[in-house]
């Protein structure tokens, strides 16, 4: 499942977030979703299959590195499991909410493995700021890949 595609929605007073039905229908076979702090000011939300994947790769990495104990202190210290409602909604922890400064409109932008919910006025600073280097961003992202 790779998940595309950018959506505008409205978190209401009660902190509840309408999952688009894209999104839904990509994560219809998962019971759980995991939140967690993102990048960049926004927050991912990732199924519990990939979350758990992510989970396995830290633990391969050193616990003695100090920048590994800090990450993980705060991504698990902070993480949240969540359910979709039966009317296709999230419930997000207020903490996160505050996090990401998700207050009104929120931007769900599918980031392949995950959604990444965003702040929408941040969201379009961050896609003013980067879509002129696209181009130079594909060269280095995608640098080595096979033909």
């Amino acid at each position: 499942m790779v998940l595309t595609g950018t959506y505008e929605r409205t978190l209401d007073e009660k902190l509840r977030l309408a999952v688009p039905k894209a999104f839904r229908d990509a994560l219809s076979k998962e019971d759980q979703l995991v939140l967690t702090p993102g990048t960049d000011g926004s927050l991912s939300l990732f199924t519990s299959a990939t979350f758990e994947a992510m989970a396995r790769q830290l633990a391969e990495r050193s616990p003695n590195g100090q920048d590994v104990r800090a990450f993980s202190r705060l991504l698990y210290s902070q993480s949240h499991s969540l359910e979709i409602d039966s009317q296709g909604r999230i419930r997000l922890p207020t903490e996160l909410a505050k996090l990401a400064n998700l207050n009104g409109e929120v931007a769900l932008v599918g980031v392949g493995d995950r959604i990444e919910l965003w702040n929408k006025r941040r969201w379009d600073e961050y896609l003013a700021e980067l879509q002129p280097r696209y181009d130079q961003l594909a060269e280095t992202a995608l640098a080595g890949r096979p033909q």
